[in-house]
């Protein structure tokens, strides 16, 4: 039997935002890892829909990084932080190939929760090569070993259908204290139609679910202060129309 996810707080959220007033700055980094990259390759691309926030690759978008490319990203997220430029501190160190700072970016921490629930509602998209995502990532502003994911989602575009498989889990990257434990969910739904995710951590458990039901619990979770992120990618090689979009309508967050 489906286990079902205890219902939203009563109380206010900490954080909130339906994008209906634009894309708040004092919420909000409308880049990718800045640190990693130059401006003109983090921004994302987006506007504001009917439907919230409508994140998009175009046809013109430089890849994140010309080592990574092909690679594409239109990504807002609630904090930010980097070491010295050339440095190897930054948040996310989520590659061994030689990432350095080329942005310094001071520390910003617009949201970064040490436990807490977040619900957000998306539409994914099923444009050619795309995968929207959301992640909780430790800023590691206070050690390097704060390095701990939980992905919430990932959703390719040609995973999307009648039915629809995502990923779902924890990724340790630099965290020893974590274990990573992915694993693929199908959801019995198309879910390039509104529909909301929903992950609650802390006292050493992750719990993940979708339209409020659990699809995962897992016995650990990250101890430090981490931020949302919330990405729309275009990996390989450009194809097919542009712009490709997906939507975020909704967050709400207890924290």
């Amino acid at each position: 039997m489906d286990q079902i996810l205890p219902p939203s707080p009563s109380e206010a959220p900490t954080f909130a935002d339906d994008f209906s007033t634009g894309l708040d700055g004092e919420k909000w980094i409308a880049h990718y890892l800045p640190q990693w990259t130059v401006p003109e390759r983090s921004a994302a691309r987006y506007e504001i829909v009917e439907t919230g926030l409508q994140l998009r690759i175009e046809s013109d978008q430089l890849d994140w990084r010309t080592e990574d490319a092909p690679l594409r990203v239109s990504n807002v997220q609630t904090a930010m932080f980097s070491g010295p430029l050339g440095s190897a501190r930054g948040t996310h160190r989520h590659r061994s190939d030689g990432l350095e700072v080329r942005t310094e970016t001071p520390l910003r921490l617009l949201f970064a929760p040490t436990s807490g629930r977040i619900d957000v509602t998306v539409a994914a998209s099923t444009d050619d090569g795309c995968m929207l995502a959301a992640w909780l990532v430790g800023i590691e502003h206070l050690s390097e070993l704060d390095a701990g994911e939980i992905c919430i989602f990932e959703i390719d575009a040609d995973a999307v259908s009648t039915t629809t498989r995502a990923r779902t889990g924890i990724k340790a990257h630099g965290d020893p204290r974590l274990e990573t434990d992915m694993a693929e969910v199908v959801l019995p739904f198309d879910a390039s139609g509104s529909h909301t995710w929903t992950v609650i951590w802390g006292d050493g458990e992750t719990v993940i679910g979708c339209e409020g039901i659990v699809l995962r619990r897992i016995p650990q979770c990250p101890v430090y202060p981490v931020m949302l992120l919330i990405d729309l990618f275009e990996i390989g090689t450009p194809s097919g129309a542009y712009p490709k979009t997906a939507v975020v309508s909704d967050v709400r967050a207890w924290g």
